[in-house]
């Protein structure tokens, strides 16, 4: 650590200083809170989220959304990214211009206030569980007509945007599911567990696609759709 420049030094950006204070005074894999950070970083404005901006660096920062072992306040510094400190590395990866919460809040609206991928709704406590959904926003490679790609945002809840933990599955529930059903419904479901498969019709199938799809995407099908 000898050769890694001060994490005190002025004149580092922020970013730059806060990575450095990462690996030199918390060290990877261990847990620091909100206050520590600021406490480092006094008279420092929003030192939280340049932060947060080495994540675009590939830093892996953890919060109790993706480690259920912390508590609201404290943060885990899970691995180092790309060393941001040396010359030329502290550049942006394209495509990864912080999101404004005005443009967030256009993102989120567009997707009608749901996790584009689920469909849970923000505050909705996920089944099985007190863990309550939040909101975030993605961004998807869309493969256009014309064979090019574009990045596109799209709203995601924190299960689906990060992934979560497999969960043990209520069979008890499942089962009580099934006999509840009316007869024909419960024949189609005989016959799907039959088969090991569901054959779903091309509007089914390009339906489950429209829903996953960034709000722009979703208005190019409503339009082929002449609406």
């Amino acid at each position: 650590m000898s050769d890694l420049p001060s994490w005190e030094d002025p004149s580092l950006g922020t970013m730059k200083r806060a990575a450095l204070w990462l690996v030199t005074v918390v060290g990877e894999g261990e847990v620091f809170t909100k206050e520590e950070l600021r406490q480092a970083f006094p008279g420092v404005s929003q030192v939280d989220r340049r932060m947060r901006d080495l994540r675009d660096f590939g830093w892996v920062i953890s919060t109790n959304r993706e480690d259920k072992s912390l508590d609201p306040v404290e943060q885990r510094f899970v691995k180092p990214g790309i060393p941001v400190w040396e010359p030329g590395k502290a550049t942006r990866p394209r495509g990864t211009i912080a999101i404004g919460a005005g443009r967030r809040r256009e993102v989120i609206s567009g997707d009608g206030n749901m996790c584009r991928s689920c469909g849970i709704t923000p505050g909705s406590v996920y089944e099985g569980t007190y863990e309550q959904a939040q909101l975030d926003i993605a961004r998807r490679d869309v493969l256009r007509p014309d064979g090019t790609t574009k990045e596109e945002l799209v709203t995601e809840c924190q299960r689906c945007r990060l992934g979560a933990r497999e969960l043990v599955v209520d069979l008890a529930k499942v089962l009580s599911a099934v006999n509840a059903l009316p007869v024909a419904e419960r024949r189609a479901l005989a016959g799907w567990a039959e088969a090991d498969e569901r054959v779903f019709s091309a509007a089914e199938r390009i339906w489950g696609e429209y829903r996953s799809l960034p709000e722009e995407s979703r208005a190019a099908v409503r339009a082929a759709l002449g609406l």
